[in-house]
């Protein structure tokens, strides 16, 4: 394992949410403190088994699955432009855009890019929304081979515990 004082590559999970910007601050930081890479990854879910997307009910016109995933593509592109805004120009940041499973796809890319170090959020949901959507922090946290720093949503968090 990667010695603390010496983190290189991080890589930061992002989506474009509160609780993904939570993460992104605190890892900008810590990447401009030990002045290491950044490594952005956003994972796209892949889209409903369908050809067509579309409320039938609703006349909308159908997107078919190809022009689906090129406005994720797009949607991705323009996160990363925000984030490098945001960061400036005294960090370097790789971006990569991967399409499945978020739990999956967050290690691969670790692994990939020799990540010294994963940062996420996590939605902070409990009971049966975190049975029904699992908990991607929790999984990636079990299976990294490198430390992985979960950064909480403040907004869930009790003011009396």
């Amino acid at each position: 394992m990667t010695n603390p004082d010496n983190l290189q590559k991080i890589l930061i999970a992002v989506e474009d949410n509160i609780y993904s910007d939570h993460a992104l601050t605190y890892g900008l930081a810590l990447a401009r403190r030990l002045q290491a890479e950044v490594i952005l990854v956003h994972v796209n879910e892949i889209p409903a088994a369908t050809p067509y997307i579309a409320d039938p009910m609703l006349n909308e016109t159908s997107f078919i699955m190809p022009e689906m995933m090129n406005i994720q593509e797009d949607a991705s592109n323009a996160l990363f432009e925000r984030i490098k805004k945001q960061a400036g120009d005294d960090i370097n940041i790789y971006t990569y855009t991967k399409i499945g499973s978020p739990k999956i796809e967050i290690l691969s890319t670790a692994e990939e890019c020799n990540a010294d170090l994963i940062i996420l959020g996590t939605h902070g949901r409990t009971g049966f929304d975190h049975f029904i959507s699992g908990s991607v922090a929790e999984s990636v946290a079990r299976k990294s081979r490198c430390p992985v720093l979960i950064i909480p949503n403040p907004e869930h968090h009790d003011k009396n515990d």
